[in-house]
C-alpha cells in the first residue's frame, strides 16, 4: 500500500481538532468505550497516587515499593490499546483502517495505490512527548542480533522524518519512505536473512526493503486516547521478521485478520492464519476477528440483492469452516463502501457495508480484554501491598474497637480489678513473644526457600542454559545436532518451570501453616493466600516451543547454512525466552513478598497492639484520669482507621470495576483473582 495524503493538510488538522470535541464518527461505540476506559484508568491513577502518599506518610514502603508504584502509575498514563491488522497483500487492510478509525477526515487519510505496498511493519500511534514524525529503522540492523524492541530503546539507530502537517507534498514524501526498496547482491541478501533461493529473482540481484520497521507518531483523537494500530505486511515479511509473530502480534489486544471476499481463503491466507495469527493468539477464539473485505465485488446489476446476499453468506460460512472458527467471528464488509458512506453521511450505505457490526465487535473485544490485562497488571504490581496494608488497618481497627469496649467497661471499677487486667495482658504479651521467636526461625527458613526459588529463575541460571545450548549447536556438524540443541534448550526451560511449581507450593504451605496458627489462636484477620500463577509463563513457553518445532522440522533447516539457523533460533526464541524468565523471576519475587508480607504484618501489628494495650492499662492503673484521655484518643483513631479502610476499599473496588456491568465478576471471584495474583 502506497501511503500519501490527498487534500490540504490544514483541513485535516482542523478535522482533528473538531473531532476532539465530538464523538468520533469512525466508530461511536469504540470512541465511547475508549472514553470509559480512559476515565477508569485516570480514576485509578488518582486513587493509587493518594494511596502511595499515605503509604509514605505511614513509613510502610521501601525503595522497591515506591519504584514499583511509580512505574505502575507511568504505565497507566502511557497505556496503549493495540489493534493488529494482518493479512496478505491486496486485501484492503489500509482501506479498512481508514474506514473504521479515520473516516471523520472526510477523505482517505492513508490511501493505497494498486501495485504498491508497505514493505515493513508500521505502528500508528501518538506520543505527545514527541513531535509528529515517522521513525524508520534501517534494514541493515537485521545483521545484528538485536531485536526491534531492543532498538526502540536506542533512538540513535533510527532515521526520523518530520511530518509537516501543513505541507501536503512534504507529508506525501514522508509516507513514501515506507514503501522504498532497493536492490542488493545475493550475498548481502543472505546476510540480511532475506534471500529465498526459490523466489523468482532476476539475475544476481535481490529486491529488499530499505526499512525494517516504521513508527508513525500522529495526533489523531483516537490515537491520543491510547489506541495504537499495527499494520503488518504480507506473508513474506511476517516470515522474515519473526519478532512480529513472537512478540508484536501476541501483545496486540485484538488481531483483525483481513481476507478478500472475491478470493476467499487462499492457500497463503491459510498459512498466515495458522502460522502467525493462531500461534500469536492461541487456539482460543478470543482476540481474533476476521474481516471478509471487498464484498462489493460480489455484486453486479445482473444479480438480485437476494442472490448477492446468499453468495456473501456462503462465503462467510466457508471462511469460518476453513479457519475453524465460529461463524459469528467472521464479518463480511466493504471497507470502500463504508468509508464513502461515512464521508457522505449515508446511513444506508454504511449499513450495507457491514462495518457497524464489525466496529461493535471490535469495541466489545478490545476494551474488555485490555481492561482485564491492566487489572491483572495492577494486581500483580501492588495487589500484595494493598492486601498487606488492608490487613494492617483491619488489625488496628479490630484492636482499637476491642480496647475501646474494654476501657468503656472499666468505669467504676476499682484498682484491684484494673490490676488484674494489667497482669492478664502481661501474660498474653509474654506468651506472644515466645511464639514470635518461633516465627522468626520459620521466617528464616522461608527466606531460604524463596532464595532457592529466585536462584532457579535467575538470569545467571538461564544464561548457563543458553551457553550450553549455543555450544551444543555450534559444535554440531549435522542438522540432527542443531535440532538436538534446540530440544535441549526447551527441555531445560520446561524442567526449570516444573521446579518452580514445586518450590512455590512448598513456600505457600509454610506460610499457610504459620498463618493458621496465629489466626486460630489470636483471631487475626482472615486472609486468602493465593498460589503463584505460573500458567501464563508456562503457556508462553509452550507457544515458543510449538513455534520452534515448526523451525526444527521445516525444510529450511536442511538448506540453510548453520550459522543462519543458529542466529535465527537465538534471535527468535532464546531472546524471548530469556525475557520471559526475567518476567517470571520478578513475578515470583513479587508473589513471595505478597504472600509473606500480609501475614507477618498482621503478626507484628498484633504485637504492637498488645504492647499499646498493656501500656495504656498501666497508665490507667496509675491514675484513672488517663482513662477518658485514652478513650478519646482511641475514638479519634477509630475514625481515622475507618477512613483509611474506605480508601483501600475504593482502590480495590475501582480495580474490580467492570466497564460492562453484565461482565463484572462476583465479589468472591474478584477477591480470588487478587489472591491468585
Amino acid at each position: 500500500m502506497y501511503l500519501k495524503f490527498f487534500g490540504p493538510l490544514a483541513a485535516i488538522e482542523e478535522a482533528v481538532n473538531s473531532a476532539m470535541t465530538t464523538e468520533t464518527n469512525a466508530s461511536d461505540a469504540l470512541g465511547r468505550c475508549l472514553g470509559d476506559y480512559k476515565k477508569w484508568r485516570d480514576d485509578l491513577i488518582v486513587l493509587i497516587s493518594r494511596y502511595h502518599e499515605w503509604l509514605q506518610a505511614e513509613g510502610v514502603t521501601d525503595g522497591k515499593d515506591d519504584l514499583r508504584i511509580f512505574e505502575l502509575i507511568e504505565t497507566l498514563k502511557s497505556d496503549k490499546l493495540i489493534v493488529a491488522m494482518v493479512g496478505e497483500f491486496s486485501r484492503g487492510k489500509t482501506e479498512l483502517i481508514n474506514a473504521i478509525f479515520f473516516a471523520d477526515y472526510k477523505q482517505r487519510l492513508l490511501p493505497s495505490e494498486a501495485g504498491r505496498t508497505t514493505m515493513c511493519p508500521v505502528e500508528l500511534q501518538y506520543d505527545d512527548n514527541h513531535p509528529p514524525s515517522i521513525e524508520l529503522l534501517p534494514i541493515e540492523t537485521r545483521k545484528s542480533t538485536e531485536t526491534v524492541a531492543e532498538y526502540k530503546r536506542s533512538p540513535t539507530h533510527w532515521a526520523t522524518v518530520s511530518l509537516e502537517l501543513d505541507d501536503p507534498e512534504a507529508m506525501a514524501a514522508a509516507f513514501n519512505e515506507i514503501v522504498k526498496t532497493k536492490t542488493v547482491g545475493i550475498q548481502e541478501a543472505q546476510a540480511l536473512g532475506l534471500y529465498n533461493p526459490n523466489a523468482p529473482e532476476s539475475g544476481s540481484k535481490v529486491t529488499v526493503p530499505v526499512w525494517r520497521h516504521a513508527i508513525i507518531n500522529y495526533p489523531h483523537p483516537l490515537l491520543k486516547q491510547g489506541l495504537s494500530i499495527l499494520d503488518t505486511p504480507g506473508l513474506n515479511s511476517l516470515g522474515t521478521e519473526p519478532e512480529l509473530t513472537m512478540s508484536m502480534l501476541p501483545n496486540a489486544h485484538v488481531v483483525l485478520f483481513v481476507l478478500a471476499a472475491d478470493t476467499g481463503v487462499t492457500k497463503s491466507d491459510l498459512e498466515v492464519w495458522k502460522k502467525h495469527v493462531c500461534v500469536a493468539k492461541g487456539e482460543k477464539n478470543g482476540g481474533r476477528i476476521v474481516a471478509l473485505n471487498k464484498i462489493d465485488t460480489l455484486s453486479d446489476e445482473l444479480r438480485s440483492k437476494e442472490v448477492v446476499a446468499a453468495s456473501i453468506s456462503r462465503q462467510v460460512q466457508e471462511t469460518a469452516a476453513a479457519l475453524r472458527i465460529p461463524k459469528n467471528h467472521v464479518f463480511a464488509v466493504s471497507a470502500q463502501r463504508g468509508l464513502i458512506g461515512k464521508i457522505k453521511q449515508d446511513p444506508a450505505m454504511i449499513t450495507e457495508s457491514g462495518l457497524p457490526a464489525l466496529e461493535l465487535k471490535l469495541s466489545d473485544d478490545i476494551i474488555p480484554s485490555k481492561q482485564a490485562l491492566m487489572r491483572s497488571k495492577i494486581v500483580q504490581e501492588i495487589g500484595g501491598t494493598i492486601d498487606t496494608t488492608r490487613a494492617m488497618i483491619e488489625t488496628r481497627l479490630s484492636g482499637t474497637c476491642a480496647e475501646l469496649k474494654e476501657l468503656k467497661g472499666m468505669s467504676g471499677k476499682n484498682q484491684d480489678v484494673i490490676q488484674g487486667m494489667v497482669a492478664k495482658v502481661a501474660r498474653e504479651q509474654k506468651a506472644y513473644d515466645r511464639e514470635l521467636a518461633n516465627v522468626e526461625t520459620t521466617r528464616a527458613v522461608l527466606e531460604r526457600e524463596i532464595k532457592l526459588l529466585l536462584d532457579c529463575l535467575s538470569i545467571q541460571a538461564f544464561d548457563a542454559l543458553i551457553a550450553k545450548t549455543r555450544n551444543e549447536m555450534q559444535g554440531s556438524w549435522t542438522t540432527h545436532g542443531l535440532k538436538a540443541g534446540m530440544k535441549t534448550f526447551f527441555d531445560g526451560a520446561m524442567m526449570t518451570m516444573e521446579k518452580v511449581h514445586k518450590q512455590t507450593r512448598r513456600i505457600k504451605k509454610l506460610v499457610d501453616t504459620i498463618y493458621k496458627q496465629f489466626q486460630i489462636e489470636h483471631g487475626l484477620v482472615k486472609l486468602k493466600q493465593g498460589s503463584f500463577d505460573l500458567a501464563p509463563y508456562h503457556n508462553e513457553f509452550k507457544r515458543l516451543r510449538t513455534e520452534a518445532e515448526v523451525l526444527r522440522n521445516s525444510p529450511a533447516m536442511v538448506v540453510t547454512e548453520q550459522h543462519f539457523v543458529i542466529k535465527k533460533f537465538f534471535i527468535t526464541f532464546v531472546s524471548r525466552a530469556r525475557n520471559l524468565f526475567d518476567e517470571c523471576n520478578k513475578g515470583a519475587e513479587q508473589w513471595s513478598k505478597a504472600i509473606m508480607a500480609p501475614v507477618f504484618a498482621q503478626i507484628h501489628e498484633h504485637k504492637s497492639m498488645l504492647d499499646q494495650r498493656f501500656d495504656s492499662l498501666r497508665k490507667i492503673h496509675h491514675s484513672l484520669d488517663n482513662l477518658n484521655k485514652r478513650i478519646g484518643y482511641l475514638e479519634a483513631s477509630k475514625k481515622q482507621l475507618e477512613t483509611q479502610e474506605r480508601m483501600t476499599d475504593d482502590i480495590l473496588a475501582k480495580i474490580d470495576q467492570s466497564l460492562w456491568p453484565q461482565e463484572a465478576p462476583p465479589p468472591e471471584e474478584a477477591g480470588a483473582a487478587r489472591g491468585a495474583a
